[in-house]
């Protein structure tokens, strides 16, 4: 728990850059503009007493050292989460923490205990695919979804605590959750989808307090109907796939990708397809070996739609939503990629 008190010092440099953010603004709308500064990480861990479950947390901020005679005013910043896919960790995915936090989003990567690296590091390779489909079970979605409440519930403690660094810094009002792959199915399972099935309908609520989702590989439930599945979502979503989408585990195929977009009910809803990109496109490290090299542009891609997608939605920034659904995402994507909205 000692890294979290590092967090104060890093967050006033967050004041100083959004100052600088503001003055610095071009007068044209473009998510991939951000200040020159550095991004630090805090590594920090949330324990669950009531079920005796820890949750390393990996939170993105501005970086630098704050004056000792330091009495800057207390300003609260938007939060976003992200949720790994199977085998990963809070480690994954750094490309999005540093650029949602050099855009002035604090950023908490969450890793998930039993459907992360642990399962297969030290393994021998014949053991690791078992081990890891093993994994992929539903007593770890529930887990998983249960993680996310128990962060929130963290982030809100530390929040209201006087003596913590993160006093009024957290605006837990502009909360986003995001995830890819098993992380997809967490995002989805905490932002509105329902079972499927009739008989389940009467199932645990979304976690109230999101209020909007980026959706990096989303994919169909296995059983049940699609439209009764997502037609009750209300937030606005952003669904993200490439036509090569396919996990080594699990029975998400393509038609199950695409699937989502068009269960989904009209209004603030999103589909980002990018062409040739392997399931692996939305990470950073490059295991399993891919049939084709990635495309540097996809990040660029993925960084300036979920950019939009959060100042839109959680800034409410009137420019960011008119960017997004109008000739923002041509000016970076390629010929052959897919957009559409609803």
């Amino acid at each position: 728990m000692q890294n979290i008190w590092r967090i104060g010092a890093l967050i006033w440099v967050g004041l100083v850059y959004c100052g600088l953010a503001v003055s610095a603004q071009p007068s044209e709308y473009d998510p991939l503009a951000v200040a020159d500064i550095e991004i630090e990480w805090v590594d920090v861990v949330v324990v669950d007493e009531s079920r005796g479950r820890e949750i390393p947390l990996r939170v993105y901020l501005p970086g630098g050292a704050v004056p000792e005679d330091d009495d800057s005013d207390t300003q609260a910043f938007p939060v976003v989460m992200f949720s790994h896919g199977l085998g990963g960790s809070r480690e994954n995915n750094p490309y999005l923490g540093e650029h949602w936090a050099k855009r002035g989003y604090i950023a908490v990567f969450m890793q998930h205990l039993g459907s992360d690296e642990s399962v297969w590091k030290d393994l021998p390779r014949a053991e690791i695919m078992p081990a890891m489909q093993r994994a992929a079970s539903g007593k770890n979605k529930r887990l998983r979804t249960q993680d996310v409440s128990a962060v929130l519930d963290q982030l809100e403690r530390w929040n209201d605590d006087p003596d913590s660094p993160l006093a009024g810094r957290l605006d837990l009002d502009r909360l986003g959750m995001s995830g890819h792959s098993f992380g997809a199915v967490t995002t989805q399972a905490v932002s509105g989808q329902r079972s499927g099935w009739p008989s389940r309908d009467e199932q645990a609520p979304a976690e109230p307090r999101i209020k909007a989702a980026v959706i990096m590989s989303p994919s169909v439930p296995q059983l049940g109907n699609p439209d009764r599945a997502f037609g009750g979502v209300t937030l606005p979503w952003l669904l993200m796939t490439g036509t090569q989408d396919i996990a080594p585990i699990g029975a998400a195929d393509m038609a199950s990708r695409l699937g989502v977009y068009p269960a989904l009910p009209d209004g603030d809803k999103y589909e980002l397809v990018l062409h040739d990109a392997q399931h692996h496109a939305f990470s950073d490290h490059r295991r399993p070996p891919r049939t084709n090299p990635r495309n540097p542009n996809h990040h660029r891609v993925i960084l300036a739609l979920s950019t939009a997608f959060w100042d839109a939605y959680l800034l409410k920034d009137p420019e960011a939503k008119r960017w997004l659904q109008g000739a923002g995402p041509p000016t970076v994507l390629e010929p052959d990629d897919s957009w559409q909205h609803k």
